[in-house]
């Protein structure tokens, strides 16, 4: 199923990408390969809407590409999701809640040193170096 969905991806990119470039002109710089999806697409187009052109060429594609990347057999059916607009996925921005500040002494906290305490260590440690190296 993934080698299915890769082609189905591949070649409704493919598709959309040749025939932009086709409406600019640039056809002749396709492959030999796009330009016989083109003509095909050229020849639905004449019997069909656009729309089931495009997606008959896009179906013809996605057989020879899944048979391309190894698929076996018939390629299944994958069903691309409809177009039609999204409604409803969009959620309002809500800040998060403040998280509640802890009040009085928890008991499974550390107690802090005080500041003056750790200057002195700090300042024992100091004098011992020097004395040490004298």
């Amino acid at each position: 199923m993934m080698i299915a969905r890769r082609a189905d991806t591949r070649a409704r990119a493919d598709f959309a990408t040749w025939k932009m470039m086709a409406k600019l002109n640039g056809g002749s710089a396709l492959p030999p390969e796009a330009q016989n999806f083109l003509a095909s697409y050229e020849a639905l187009l004449a019997k069909m809407p656009e729309e089931a052109a495009t997606e008959a060429t896009i179906n013809l594609m996605y057989k020879a590409y899944f048979a391309e990347m190894g698929g076996i057999g018939p390629p299944p059916d994958v069903r691309s999701r409809p177009s039609g607009p999204v409604t409803g996925n969009v959620t309002a921005f809500r800040r998060p809640p403040t998280p509640p500040k802890p009040t009085g002494y928890v008991s499974n906290m550390r107690p802090r040193l005080p500041v003056t305490l750790i200057f002195a260590c700090l300042v024992v440690v100091y004098v011992g170096i020097r004395y040490y190296w004298r």
